[in-house]
């Protein structure tokens, strides 16, 4: 059988070059006998996988040296109690909720001190990002929270909020690797690894050294302490292994295509290709206001829920898998990550345009 396209928003598509590697490996890692699925995360292969995963990862993101890397469990929504419990200091944080996601972690913030919600697009279903240039940001608080790119909604922040010198802290499942970022501008920035870079199971925490302390929330589990993992570098218990060994695999892919500036200029084309059709098209339309798009996650609507239907069953038997949008929105969502080639975007256009033709 051959391979679909897949738009799914994660997990999601994985370079297929990665996956054939990682196959050739499977039974034998590199004379070891032995798959990387079975072997012992204290073992010497285990511990070169780990390490040259995070001297890449460092590589691509320049991570200055104040700055911890984390490789933990529990996906990104473990880490909306794990900020607040580690980091809310005085007591309180600001969000900034610009979909369900920063909706989810801002609730859970509620829970462990007080959780003040600065700025929001609930108003037009999130279909945009909020002004930040001068919000009303809590004297007291001990950071700033924003979800950068919103899976679900497919807006991305173009320009980071003024958090007037408090710390902010970024989930950026979704963007992640995706473009370049200056890590200096957050104090956290950490994301689910199974959209744009390996295996659900893993979420990676880049953290400055200065907010990992024993002062935490009492009562924190010792497995929900920045400071245990830190100091065992992400080995105080068994890790996601196999999850770790791809996304360095992916880190190693992305190095070879030229690094996170090439894969922004590739990202931009594949969506260029995306949102030009639907700013033209007569039948399908982006929810998203243009100067927020993701270049990520592309939402569009028929405007008749019978046809979105009737589309998403259309595309799945002609090979495109998982364009149905989210369920609290409806719709279709087109998530075109690192791995998703040009020629699937390009594909999934010209089907679009024949379905326009038949169904005008």
């Amino acid at each position: 059988m051959s391979r679909v396209y897949n738009f799914s928003a994660g997990p999601a598509v994985l370079p297929e070059e990665v996956l054939k590697e990682a196959a050739e490996e499977m039974l034998d890692y590199r004379g070891t006998g032995m798959s990387v699925m079975e072997m012992s995360h204290r073992s010497k292969a285990f511990d070169t996988i780990i390490k040259e995963a995070e001297a890449d990862l460092r590589e691509l993101m320049k991570i200055p040296d104040n700055y911890k890397v984390l490789f933990l469990q529990g996906g990104a929504s473990q880490q909306f109690a794990m900020i607040p419990m580690n980091l809310m200091k005085n007591g309180t944080a600001d969000y900034i909720v610009t979909g369900q996601w920063a909706k989810k972690a801002y609730q859970e913030a509620c829970l462990y001190g007080k959780a003040n919600k600065i700025a929001t697009s609930e108003d037009k279903t999130f279909s945009y990002i909020p002004d930040c240039s001068d919000l009303p940001v809590s004297e007291d608080a001990d950071y700033v929270y924003i979800c950068e790119n919103n899976t679900i909604y497919g807006t991305k922040y173009k320009e980071l909020p003024n958090t007037k010198g408090k710390t902010l802290v970024a989930d950026v499942s979704s963007c992640f690797l995706s473009e370049p970022v200056d890590v200096e501008k957050y104090g956290v920035i950490y994301g689910g690894v199974q959209k744009n870079i390996g295996p659900a199971g893993v979420v990676i925490v880049i953290i400055r050294e200065d907010l990992i302390t024993e002062d935490v929330l009492a009562g924190t589990p010792t497995m929900l302490r920045y400071k245990t993992h830190a100091d065992a570098d992400s080995l105080y218990n068994t890790p996601p292994a196999y999850g770790i060994y791809i996304c360095g695999k992916v880190f190693k892919w992305i190095k070879k295509m030229g690094g996170l500036t090439a894969m922004k200029e590739r990202n931009e084309k594949k969506a260029k290709i995306l949102y030009d059709y639907l700013d033209e098209s007569s039948l399908f339309k982006g929810t998203v206001e243009k100067k927020d798009r993701s270049l990520m996650n592309v939402p569009f609507v028929t405007g008749s829920e019978e046809l979105d239907a009737k589309f998403v069953k259309e595309a799945k038997a002609a090979g495109f898998e998982n364009l149905k949008g989210h369920r609290s929105v409806g719709g279709m969502r087109a998530s075109i990550y690192n791995a998703m080639p040009i020629e699937g975007v390009e594909a999934l256009v010209a089907f679009m345009k024949k379905f326009e033709k038949e169904n005008a």
